[in-house]
């Protein structure tokens, strides 16, 4: 920039406008933007909730792909007699399928049911560790959602927006209550299966929040978060020194351009440098005792459902707000013997069965279930029919995307304990008591932790954004409120 124009540029109107701080105006203009950026980008500030909450966490537990209620949660035994025939005419006009052709049958689950605990809740028998929990938790049979394909499910479900670019429910957490550990992200997610949900990181993404509310993925092999350590030749003093610099030159861009995006990667920075410390020690589960490793089924090192729900819990008694855990490979479609109900599904059960119950009895016996909100399940469920991809059926069984009935459970924090909530018609294909759609899914889990999903939202795009939509179509869950 020459000499010559700087001399006109301090003589410009906009200049001085924009640089001025002189004036009663100007001083509360300047000063009030700061209190709002620093309140807004700042996740490490508490907030207080719009009333007394039930929760002050949450956890998450995913089953990207959706596992089959009718093979774990939702016994039909009158779909067991119809195994075979084929699936009548008014169960398919007028529908879309993911991969189903013309005419399917109807397929009975090969697995056996039984009642358990006070509430004689049914259970199937790939999943007898949380039948042992099952007095503890609310299950819900009545789910539906708009959305029959994975990544518009998943995003639908976790953003309230069936496409890319909205707010994760985490996200929205940790901006509408800020974070009780000033060491740890507020909102956390570990991913396992071998692979990452279809929705990608999007699922637990800010979206037009500021993106220090995003959620912080987190390893349990090598460096918790990458490229959180010093490289080779950095001390921590000098890491320090750094990161104040970058802090200085932020603040100096922040004040000049007011974008609370600048803000946002000051806290973000700060945070980074107090991870470094802490995240490696929540992180380390070889400190558990060998009682905890055996009721998860742990082993330190390894990448593993167990590792990740005992994770979950240390994470949440740390102070984290939202811990998300996603776990692929509930896509049971029968097009191979991975994806075969009868040989892959009871793998994927067992792989999470002792976790799930170790979480909430481990929760229990440490005064932290009625304080933490766990819920499970899929983006949607799966057809009482026998998929024939391409109208032809192989060797091996499964079943196709199916949005309209499915099951989750919640337990914890605010839920009612040992309630069969919800319920569907006689196959599984329609609720038919207590439908719960995700937008009324997505109000009370808010609701739990403090919020009014009506009254929590962010300007963006002209709108008040917010999860649950621009609508007022969610409804509270009051039934399984305890």
């Amino acid at each position: 920039m020459s000499s010559d124009y700087s001399l006109i540029q301090e003589y410009t109107r906009r200049h001085f406008l924009e640089r001025c701080q002189l004036g009663l105006a100007g001083m509360f203009l300047a000063g009030l933007n700061r209190a709002a950026v620093a309140a807004e980008t700042n996740p490490m500030v508490p907030k207080p909730p719009h009333f007394a909450p039930k929760a002050r966490a949450v956890i998450y537990l995913h089953m990207a792909g959706s596992p089959s209620q009718l093979d774990l949660l939702d016994y039909k035994p009158e779909l067991i007699k119809y195994n075979g025939k084929p699936c009548p005419d008014e169960l398919l006009k007028g529908k879309r399928f993911a991969f189903i052709k013309g005419v399917p049958q109807m397929m009975g689950t090969p697995f056996q049911f039984s009642q358990h605990g006070e509430s004689g809740g049914w259970v199937s028998e790939l999943l007898p560790n949380f039948s042992n929990v099952i007095d503890d938790v609310t299950i819900i049979r009545s789910m539906t959602t708009e959305q029959f394909n994975h990544a518009p499910a998943q995003l639908f479900l976790h953003t309230g927006n069936s496409r890319f670019g909205a707010a994760s429910m985490g996200a929205w957490a940790t901006y509408g209550l800020g974070s009780e550990n000033q060491d740890l992200p507020g909102f956390v997610v570990l991913v396992g299966g071998g692979n990452n949900p279809d929705g990608g990181k999007s699922l637990w993404g800010s979206g037009f929040l500021p993106s220090v509310y995003q959620g912080v993925q987190c390893r349990t092999q090598g460096d918790p978060v990458l490229y959180l350590s010093d490289p080779d030749g950095i001390s921590r003093a000098l890491r320090r020194k750094t990161v104040d610099a970058i802090g200085d030159l932020d603040k100096l861009q922040q004040e000049a351009t007011g974008d609370p995006e600048t803000a946002a990667r000051v806290s973000q920075y700060e945070l980074a440098y107090r991870m470094q410390i802490s995240v490696p020690e929540v992180m380390d589960i070889s400190r558990e005792p060998a009682s905890i490793h055996k009721m998860y089924g742990t082993e330190p090192g390894s990448v593993s459902f167990a590792n990740n729900c005992l994770l979950a819990r240390r994470l949440v008694e740390k102070g984290v707000r939202f811990v998300q855990l996603f776990q692929w490979g509930w896509d049971h479609h029968g097009s191979n013997r991975r994806e075969d109900i009868r040989y892959d599904l009871p793998d994927r059960a067992r792989g999470i069965d002792q976790p799930v119950a170790a979480l909430i009895q481990d929760l229990k016996q440490r005064g932290l279930l009625d304080q933490t909100l766990v819920v499970w399940g899929g983006e949607f469920g799966r057809t009482p029919m026998r998929e024939n991809r391409g109208g032809v059926y192989g060797s091996f069984m499964g079943r196709d995307h199916h949005p309209h009935a499915f099951s989750m459970w919640m337990a914890g924090g605010g839920v009612k304990r040992g309630l069969n909530f919800g319920a569907t018609d006689e196959i599984g294909y329609y609720p038919v008591e207590n439908k719960v759609t995700i937008r009324d899914l997505q109000a009370t889990v808010l609701h739990l932790l403090g919020l009014d999903a009506f009254r929590l939202s962010y300007p963006f795009q002209g709108l008040n954004q917010r999860l649950i939509g621009p609508t007022d179509e969610a409804t509270l869950i009051k039934g399984i409120l305890a």
